[in-house]
């Protein structure tokens, strides 16, 4: 296994040799004993370049798993406590990763300095298994029955616009008027194009927007409002400087905007590995329920408390599986 991800990873069995301080040979000769053990081609070979093939691109996947774990159980037995070893593989959000995550990866560095970052910053939704992730930090309401999720904090979003957008084309009073507004839309928001609201009784008020733009960063859709461009449903730890300095304005404040939830997901795992198992607890520590400000727009005049709804569904958690 070690020896086919090296080559993997140099990209040729000579390269591969180097590092290993084999000759050629042997490792050509290991590869192909691999190859015939598990009765499958794993490499494409020219002599031009490597590939791996569906089967060796699974093995792989796998083979780094299990090697990791190795070396977390030989980490454990010396040391009487296993210590993050490997590298951890991280999917984010990009506005997320940068806005947030960016600024608390020094100290988890820090403080696991033999574990690497292997960090992937996209909106689209990954997937673990065939992709080789680790973990994924995803903004949602409800997520795929086969991962295991663990809630980390709620993710405030704010309905807004700039002043400049609401002097040339008015206010919108309630949801119903959001159809005739220029609406720039999350292209991965769950709901789609379906915008729902909801009131201090719980009762929903739902809209169907019929967007300018469409676009899958949020931040992008922030300078478009900042702009006058429109208006914009987006979290709040994307938009709060924003309306802190009154560059985008609340509307519908006397209603609740959707609530989501950020998550850390990962794939069902008998033995959780230690790297993934540490920057789990690590976010909950960061943006857990401690330190409500870091996903939020901390306080300011217009930050409204969620109606009593929102309080039961977050007290209530996850509709999802959440064990470890």
């Amino acid at each position: 296994m070690r020896i086919l991800l090296q080559v993997v990873d140099s990209g040729s069995f000579a390269q591969a040799a180097d590092a290993l301080g084999l000759s050629n040979a042997a490792v050509t000769r290991q590869v192909s004993a691999l190859e015939e053990h598990l009765g499958a081609r794993l490499l494409h070979r020219t002599t031009r370049r490597l590939s791996l093939t569906e089967a060796g691109t699974e093995y792989c996947v796998r083979a780094r798993a299990i090697l990791e774990q190795i070396a977390e159980a030989e980490s454990s037995a010396a040391r009487g406590t296993a210590r993050p070893t490997g590298t951890l593989r991280l999917s984010a959000p990009l506005s997320f990763g940068v806005l947030r995550l960016a600024d608390e990866l020094p100290l988890f560095r820090a403080r696991y300095p033999q574990l690497k970052l292997d960090i992937d910053l996209s909106d689209r939704v990954v997937d673990l298994t065939n992709e080789g992730f680790d973990v994924a930090l995803r903004i949602a309401t409800t997520l795929e029955s086969r991962l295991i999720a663990r809630r980390i904090a709620p993710i405030d979003m704010v309905l807004c616009a700039s002043p400049e957008y609401l002097q040339r084309h008015g206010t919108p009073k309630r949801p119903a008027d959001l159809a005739d507004h220029e609406v720039l839309s999350y292209k991965y928001l769950w709901s789609g194009d379906e915008w729902a609201f909801t009131e201090e009784t719980g009762r929903k008020l739902t809209v169907r927007v019929r967007p300018a733009v469409h676009a899958t960063n949020g931040d992008l859709l922030r300078r478009l409002a900042v702009a006058g461009g429109g208006i914009i449903l987006q979290p709040t730890f994307i938009v709060e400087e924003d309306l802190r300095h009154g560059r985008l304005l609340r509307l519908l404040q006397d209603l609740q905007a959707p609530a989501f939830d950020l998550y850390a997901v990962y794939l069902s795992h008998q033995h959780l590995p230690a790297r993934v198992r540490a920057f789990i607890d690590f976010l909950l520590e960061r943006f857990g329920s401690s330190r409500p400000e870091s996903l939020s727009e901390a306080g300011g005049p217009h930050r409204k408390p969620p109606p009593a709804a929102t309080l039961a569904r977050r007290a209530r958690g996850p509709r999802i599986n959440t064990r470890r």
